[in-house]
Order: structure tokens, then C-alpha cells, then sequence
């Protein structure tokens, strides 16, 4: 039998005796008639609610555990600013190497997220994955109105988002390794082309 059960057993025995004792003293023969039962059972009520508040308050409130915030997300990036400007330099020394789907290298090759990651790799010795969507997921957002070379953009080429990107160099252009006429080169963000496939902007660098 719990404790609460059995405090509620032990409140009712002690209301029984205290009734009996009421009940003597109202067959006593001072008693008024009526008077002594009004006065008994008001004392019973009083008794009785003051063992239940009793009870009440004994019962320990369950704790409560404030939420704990959200973790803060961490983004891949480089060093510093130095590194960024570095990328748009030796993004250029890349002008004309040719195309290569899954290249990496310049000699084999390069495609859009090969050459991002090959840049990146040999500028900070830190390592994207060759995947322009995953390159995306792991680089933190900015507004196109922030972009500041060696930013990346990204475009939908394919119906698929994050599906093809390149490295601003500033002044609304940027450098990529496109299939198309096979070579590492310079476009115009505002190109027909690609203005409508902008899909987003990420940076290298870390929040301040």
C-alpha cells in the first residue's frame, strides 16, 4: 500500500475517534440541545480540511528542466581573409585548363567543385568533399549583396540544386570550370545564362 494511501487510512481513524468524542459530549447533560453537534462538526471540518492541506502540501512538485539552446552550427573555413584573396589569385593561374568530369587536378582535369577543392586544399591544406552540393552544406550562407572574392556561388544547372559553382573574383564576376567549351573561365553573375540559376552565395571565412 503507497504512503498516500496509507496517510488518507490514518486521517480517517483519527476523524472516527474525534466524531466519538463529539458524540460523548453531546449526550452530556449541559450540553444545549443542538449546540454542541453545530460546534462538534465544525471542529471536525476544520480538523479534517487542515489535514488535507497538510497533505497536500507534504507532496514534493515535480522538478523542471530548462531547455538547453540550440547548439551553434560549425562551418568549414579557412584561416583568414589572406587565404580567400589568395584563391581568387591562383583561381586565375587556372584560366584554360580543360574540363574534366570528377577531375581534380589540372592535369587530368578539372570540374567545378574539383577545382574548388583543389584550390582550397592547396591554399589552406584543408580538404572539401569533390561534391558541389555537399561543398554547400558545409559552408556558411551570405547574401549575395556580401559576396567578396573568394567567396563561392552556386548555381541550378541541372534541375538539382547546388548542382554546379565557382569562386567570385569580384566585380559580379566569377571563375569556374564549366562542361561547355571545356576550359576554366571568367563570367558575369548578370550572364542570361546564369543570373536565373543563382542559387546562393557561401563564404571561406568564419563569423566574426
Amino acid at each position: 500500500m503507497t504512503a498516500p494511501r496509507l496517510r488518507h487510512l490514518g486521517d480517517a481513524a483519527r476523524g472516527t475517534r474525534i466524531i466519538a468524542s463529539f458524540r460523548t459530549a453531546d449526550a452530556g447533560p449541559s450540553a444545549a440541545p443542538g449546540t454542541c453537534g453545530l460546534f462538534g462538526l465544525l471542529g471536525i471540518a476544520t480538523i479534517i480540511a487542515a489535514t488535507q492541506l497538510t497533505g497536500c502540501g507534504s507532496l514534493t512538485p515535480p522538478a523542471t528542466t530548462a531547455p538547453s539552446p540550440p547548439a551553434e552550427r560549425s562551418y568549414f573555413s579557412v584561416d583568414n581573409e589572406a587565404q580567400t584573396q589568395e584563391m581568387v589569385l591562383y583561381a586565375l593561374g587556372l584560366l584554360d585548363t580543360g574540363y574534366r568530369f570528377g577531375g581534380r587536378n589540372p592535369e587530368a582535369g578539372l570540374d567545378c567543385s574539383g577545382m574548388v577543392a583543389y584550390i582550397v586544399e592547396k591554399i589552406s591544406g584543408r580538404r572539401l568533399p569533390h561534391n558541389a552540393a555537399q561543398i554547400a552544406e558545409r559552408t556558411r550562407p551570405i547574401d549575395i549583396d556580401a559576396l567578396q572574392p573568394g567567396d563561392l556561388v552556386f548555381f541550378n544547372t541541372m534541375q538539382r540544386r547546388y548542382s554546379h559553382m565557382g569562386i567570385y573574383i569580384g566585380d559580379g564576376r566569377f571563375i569556374h570550370a564549366p562542361s561547355s567549351r571545356g576550359a576554366v573561365r571568367v563570367e558575369r553573375l548578370d550572364n542570361r545564362y546564369f543570373k536565373p540559376r543563382f542559387d546562393g552565395a557561401r563564404t571561406l571565412l568564419a563569423a566574426n
